[in-house]
């Protein structure tokens, strides 16, 4: 796909504003105050599964739009990615490529209340997701050859 489909794709649920956000404990504080995407997308790949214990989602917004208050713990799960916590309650927090400053944030929707409102929109490592976790819709939805044809990965993952 390329940018231009990619962003066409994308551009009913783009945003600008405000949402606020908390780990389970309220000793991290998250806000975005700028450009953010009103939609979540899944994966199932091993690492995110075993990460969150089931499916992993998240939307994501501007890095210059995202302010976090709180200590922060990061585990560096692949050469390219953090994945960040709370290191109090270990609520998750986002997920992060770190090849580049200005990387967008995946947040984890449900540290906002707004976030309960989006829709689902994407989903990858369809054919790796456990049979007790099937999600239905019309939603895009890209295998795990699929995905990796076009995008970062490590080599391997498999739940």
């Amino acid at each position: 796909m390329s940018g231009t489909d990619r962003e066409a794709r994308l551009a009913p649920y783009r945003r600008t504003g405000q949402l606020d956000g908390r780990c389970l404990c309220g000793a991290v504080e998250l806000r975005v105050d700028g450009d953010y995407l009103a939609a979540v997308g899944i994966c199932h790949c091993g690492i995110c599964q075993r990460w969150s214990g089931l499916v992993w989602g998240a939307f994501e917004a501007k890095a210059d739009a995202v302010t976090v208050s709180g200590d922060v713990a990061t585990y560096a799960s692949t050469p390219f990615a953090e994945r960040a916590f709370c290191p109090a309650c270990g609520t998750h927090l986002w997920l992060r490529n770190t090849d580049r400053d200005d990387a967008e944030y995946e947040l984890m929707p449900a540290l906002f209340a707004q976030a309960a409102e989006f829709p689902l929109i994407s989903e990858i490592y369809t054919d790796c997701a456990p049979a007790y976790a099937p999600l239905t819709g019309s939603h895009r939805r890209a295998t795990r050859a699929e995905y990796e044809a076009k995008n970062a990965h490590v080599e391997g993952d498999v739940p």
